[in-house]
């Protein structure tokens, strides 16, 4: 990450440690704050109707597609939070963030569950907030 440190603390004293996220993450720069993403393609189709792994795998793409936006990469991602409409879904959403974000350096993160999304057949939603070096 150019000139940006972060710094990863997993387990701070008298906290329990997480299981696939970081529990503070230190860093300075310029925020980038990410809407939550959704399982629609270009077109603004749902992509994958009640299939959790195809809509992680979306959403991750559409999480991509906006951090480049911003100029940044998934390595500027500091948080995520997770909105399911079922808290079963983590493990295909985990499955699509590991194929975009190292362990060494998962961020701080939230999941919720929710009673329903903007779409019927949506089943998550993922919003991001990233952190830049600071510009010159």
């Amino acid at each position: 990450m150019e000139d940006t440190k972060l710094t990863y603390i997993a387990e701070p004293d008298g906290v329990a440690p997480g299981k696939g996220y970081t529990h503070v993450v230190i860093g300075t720069g310029r925020m980038v704050a990410l809407s939550g993403q959704i399982a629609f393609d270009a077109d603004g189709n749902v992509v994958g109707p009640g299939d959790p792994a195809a809509q992680a795998r979306q959403v991750f793409e559409n999480l991509r597609r906006c951090l480049a936006a911003a100029g940044a990469t998934f390595d500027n991602v500091i948080k995520l939070t997770y909105y399911v409409t079922d808290i079963a879904h983590l493990p295909a959403i985990r499955t699509a963030r590991d194929a975009h974000i190292a362990p060494s350096h998962l961020p701080a993160s939230t999941a919720v569950q929710v009673a329903a999304l903007v779409h019927p057949d949506l089943l998550m939603e993922i919003e991001a907030f990233a952190l830049l070096p600071d510009s010159e």
